[in-house]
């Protein structure tokens, strides 16, 4: 296999992708008219001129689509129009909340200092937490602020007959708004900045011209954030030794080079989602899992996806499970044969190692020991608030965005992500860096962030109606080389980790693993996000983590008695997925260097394709 040559991808042409004209039969009297050449010529072109304006259109609602908002905002209007009953509750509401600011206000004249608040804002929201927000005026325009914010999500839920994802999106895009014009966000209504510009001179904000001119300047020239030359890949980042000992047109397969003497009998293979690059998973020394697992004795083996260009639109979720996960697992199987192998999935990556497991099941490949998954989810009818943005028209708005470039780029996804966490991510961000004048320095994981990565057009169009839209692979209906790819086919023991605080994978929309799976479940909840809470080395004393196994034998608990059940352990989680990878080990064996003798090591890690910009 050392002189297998690359795996060449069957690549359609872009018109493959187009509407195909269709050909009816000859009107009989009463029958619709059919098309004839001319017909088909102009419907092709309205196409490609409607394609072209959504486009345009989406390059300045960052990948929204206008039309999706403003049918969920319709749906909930005509039904509020219809509920008088529900309307004079609200304006009950209005006045009762007006009389409660009126006496808060009254209070806080004559008592500037801190008088009892009329409403306490939620655990997470941070804004105004701050001593200088209990000071008169500016206690009661966060009173006012988080009054409205309250009265307004009243108004946009429990109206009867809107539509529930109808209702989720203008309770969201209604609370985005709001958040805009929060007190917090500017000078004068801000206690902190402005004590700040009294302090500073005002040198805060002229600092702050300059970062976001700064800023403004490089997001036009398309450059990384500030920071990010103080993080170079393979020198400061992804800097464990290893080979690429495997490449085809859409990966790079990394195996490490071994840290100890002896190492366990079957290998780890993990494979990252596509719309990141691999080293979140070996960032800096301290904060790689990749190094954790070397240390404790395993043989890592590690998928860089390519990063795609507009010659690649094509490419399907097919071919990214055929050229991705299968091509890497016979790789694998090649320099160690006769082994198993624990794969592990991140993300997107999960979901994708999940369909590749059940498609090895049915096809009975006993190849997998076992299969973990972080933050990775198969069910998508609870993904949380990312769902917001997945309905036939935002897919379709989607699909026209990536139609003239061949390819979704991570920036253009960036916005929805943002979205989810505006107030931490978008708004407190601005304040940070624009008023006080300040700039936190990046740190690994935030530069990893900003090393973005794009998608073919065929490949997420065929992930989102698929998955995320239809749901196909959690009901049965997903096919792979044209027969179903069923969840309940996996047999391999799994170990599932979630995060508690995880806006693209909500934890009990992971936890559903263990009501699909016919198979033994491990389940482990820790505290952190989406990224963070992954990588979690030990040595930080503020992660905890809940954790259960579930066999056929269980009765099944719903995720919220799981969760008052399970007492919570103190520390990092990477050391209790070792302690389960070790007790479905075989034993231990010499340690390999990388490529076995079986296959040539191509280059150093970490390759080429994760330095495609």
């Amino acid at each position: 296999m050392a002189t297998r040559p690359n795996t060449q991808l069957s690549v359609r042409s872009p018109q493959a992708l187009q509407p195909t004209p269709r050909t009816l039969p000859v009107r009989a009297p009463g029958a619709p008219f059919a098309d004839d050449p001319a017909e088909d010529a102009a419907s092709g072109l309205a196409d490609a001129v409607d394609r072209s304006v959504h486009y345009a259109m989406s390059r300045l609602t960052m990948g929204l689509s206008p039309a999706a908002v403003l049918e969920a905002y319709y749906d909930w209007m005509l039904h509020l129009a219809g509920s008088p009953g529900r309307q004079g509750q609200l304006v009950h509401k209005a006045l009762r909340k007006w009389l409660r600011l009126v006496h808060y206000t009254t209070a806080a004249i004559g008592n500037p200092s801190c008088p009892e608040c009329c409403i306490e804002p939620l655990p997470q929201d941070k804004r105004f937490r701050g001593d200088a927000w209990k000071t008169f005026p500016y206690n009661v325009m966060s009173q006012a602020f988080l009054l409205q914010q309250q009265w307004w999500h009243n108004a946009t839920v429990g109206v009867r007959g809107v539509e529930r994802d109808h209702e989720k999106q203008v309770e969201f895009a209604t609370r985005q708004m709001l958040d805009m014009l929060s007190p917090s966000n500017f000078l004068f209504t801000n206690p902190e900045v402005m004590q700040k510009t009294i302090s500073d001179f005002g040198m805060n904000l002229v600092r702050g011209y300059w970062n976001f001119a700064e800023d403004f300047q490089r997001a036009i020239d398309g450059r990384p954030p500030v920071g990010m030359e103080n993080f170079k890949v393979g020198e400061t980042l992804a800097v464990t030794p290893g080979e690429v000992i495997y490449r085809n047109d859409l990966i790079e397969l990394i195996q490490y080079a071994p840290r100890t003497k002896r190492v366990k009998a079957e290998p780890v293979l993990i494979v990252p989602a596509w719309i990141m690059k691999y080293y979140i998973l070996d960032l800096s020394p301290q904060n790689s899992l990749v190094q954790y697992l070397l240390d404790r004795g395993y043989t890592v083996f590690m998928i860089s996806w390519k990063n795609p260009e507009s010659s690649d639109r094509n490419l399907s979720f097919e071919d990214y499970r055929k050229l991705g996960v299968e091509a890497a697992l016979d790789a694998v199987r090649t320099v160690i044969p006769n082994r198993k192998v624990h794969a592990a999935g991140y993300c997107l990556g999960g979901t994708l190692l999940s369909v590749a497991a059940a498609t090895l099941s049915r096809e009975h490949r006993d190849v997998l020991a076992t299969m973990t998954l972080f933050a990775a989810q198969v069910d998508f009818t609870e993904a949380g608030e990312l769902t917001l943005f997945i309905n036939e028209g935002q897919v379709s708005f989607l699909e026209d965005m990536m139609w003239k470039e061949g390819y979704l780029d991570a920036r253009q996804m960036s916005g929805a992500f943002q979205l989810l966490r505006s107030n931490d991510l978008i708004w407190s961000r601005m304040v940070h860096d624009y008023l006080m004048g300040d700039r936190e320095p990046l740190f690994d994981l935030m530069a990893w962030n900003a090393d973005s990565t794009r998608m073919p057009y065929r490949m997420h169009s065929d992930y989102l109606r698929q998955l995320f839209l239809n749901n196909d692979f959690a009901e049965g209906r997903l096919r792979t080389d044209g027969e179903i790819a069923a969840l309940t086919d996996i047999r391999v023991p799994v170990f599932a980790v979630s995060t508690e605080t995880d806006h693209v994978a909500p934890w009990r929309s992971v936890f559903k693993l263990n009501l699909l799976l016919d198979t033994e479940v491990t389940f482990l909840l820790t505290t952190g996000g989406h990224n963070a809470g992954i990588v979690s080395p030990p040595g930080n004393s503020k992660r905890s983590y809940r954790v259960a196994t579930r066999t056929d034998a269980d009765i099944y608990l719903d995720p919220d008695t799981w969760y008052a059940k399970m007492m919570p352990n103190q520390g990092s989680w990477w050391p209790e997925w070792v302690r389960w990878l070790d007790s479905h080990s075989s034993g231990e064996v010499d340690a390999r260097e990388p490529g076995g003798g079986k296959l040539t090591p191509l280059c150093k890690a970490p390759g080429t394709y994760v330095l495609q910009t």
